[in-house]
């Protein structure tokens, strides 16, 4: 089959590779009809070289046809159309029974001592073979795979993988009063749906802040209020006071991460460590690590006393300093963590029909041939041709 896999920083490409195989009882094949390229890709792309081998297959946001089942699958049968969740998870072990699927215990990744294994996301989380390829291997066939309905298209569906139950993950965790407001740092892809989702659950103020131009004013078509990064800089907090009584917004969802701009010395030291053996680099990365914290600093700053702030960005830095003071002083709540995608799947469906109220069906800004993947990837890494959500289709 054909697969986009990684060869090293800033290097994918589209290779043959075998096609995978049913390994356990409860496995599905599925081919692959649609698979998105997430901003957390370009983390590999980028600056986890240290954590990966080259020919992985990347891709962990995919949907499409069981093409065959193992002899104990039962909830699905070959011809079924199917969404695959991001995070792999069993379904029955304590974890998941309490919601918290990207903690699943039958895979964490316990020699590193992550969470739940993903799909296409480095040795870091099980190094399983991703999702942007012809075909791919689930396990779990009869827990994990979200069947659709025929008919839709597949962007109605797809975003179930990471992008509808990451961003409605960070607005529950936000804990947004009725007719409050929250200020969204970042309108990539999760950002701006969970500019959405919090319009949708009836927040009277959601703002937004980016400095990417076509991103700005996506968000500003579907009613955000849009600060640029680039004219407000380090008064975002300011303006954001401004407009809420001098006070701050309810919640702040920091849906940036380690891509923040701002921290020249924390990317030098990312780039470095991707030109080490992995061995050296993996010890670099994983002990003396730091994220740029400018968004997590906005975020703090921006919230008012009492508040919520809720982080979705991805951070990958073992020492990153944590404006401690500011937090206990401010009394802030603080959630986080990987999307539970499972758990927040039946809240989401219901949407998800003609009525479109989360404006998925045009979510994408861009629909290319999984050959065209590398060039998607290039193009996404530097934020042109106004590109904010790729699908890709084998």
């Amino acid at each position: 089959m054909r697969a986009l896999t990684w060869h090293g920083k800033r290097d994918v490409r589209i290779d043959t590779v075998p096609d995978p195989k049913i390994q356990d009882p409860t496995d599905i094949i599925v081919k692959i009809t649609s698979s998105g390229i997430c901003g957390s890709d370009l983390h590999l792309y980028e600056v986890l070289g240290p954590y990966l081998d080259p020919g992985d297959i990347l891709g962990h946001e995919p949907m499409g046809i069981v093409e065959e089942t193992g002899p104990e699958v039962t909830a699905l049968t070959t011809g079924d159309r199917v969404v695959v969740p991001f995070n792999i998870s069993c379904g029955t072990c304590w974890m998941c029974d309490q919601g918290l699927q990207s903690q699943c215990e039958t895979t964490q990744v316990t020699e590193r001592g992550t969470g739940a294994s993903l799909f296409g996301f480095s040795k870091l989380y099980g190094q399983v073979p991703g999702g942007q390829a012809e075909f791919l291997r689930v396990p779990f066939g009869n827990t994990l795979p979200v069947k659709v309905p025929h008919g839709p298209p597949d962007d109605r569906f797809v975003y179930l993988s990471d992008v509808l139950p990451t961003a409605w993950q960070a607005v529950q965790y936000a804990d947004i009063p009725q007719g409050g407001s929250v200020t969204v740092l970042g309108l990539g892809p999760i950002g701006d749906m969970a500019t959405r989702i919090a319009l949708h659950q009836g927040a009277e103020l959601v703002i937004g802040v980016d400095m990417v131009p076509e991103r700005l004013a996506r968000a500003r078509a579907n009613g955000v209020h849009t600060l640029d990064l680039n004219e407000y800089g380090k008064d975002v907090g300011d303006e954001v006071r401004r407009l809420t009584q001098g006070r701050g917004t309810d919640a702040v969802i920091e849906a940036v991460g380690m891509e923040a701009h701002g921290a020249p010395v924390t990317k030098a030291v990312q780039q470095f460590a991707t030109l080490l053996p992995d061995a050296l680099g993996e010890k670099l990365m994983g002990r003396a690590g730091v994220d740029s914290m400018v968004a997590f600093n906005l975020a703090v700053d921006a919230v008012r006393r009492g508040g919520t702030v809720s982080v979705i960005g991805v951070y990958g830095g073992a020492i990153d300093p944590v404006p401690m003071l500011t937090l206990f002083d401010k009394q802030i709540q603080l959630r986080m963590g990987q999307a539970n995608v499972k758990r927040w799947v039946d809240d989401i469906l219901p949407l998800l029909n003609d009525a479109d109220t989360l404006g998925v069906d045009d979510f994408a800004t861009h629909r290319l041939p999984l050959e065209e993947g590398p060039q998607a990837y290039k193009t996404f890494q530097a934020k042109q041709d106004g590109m904010i959500k790729t699908l890709l289709t084998p």
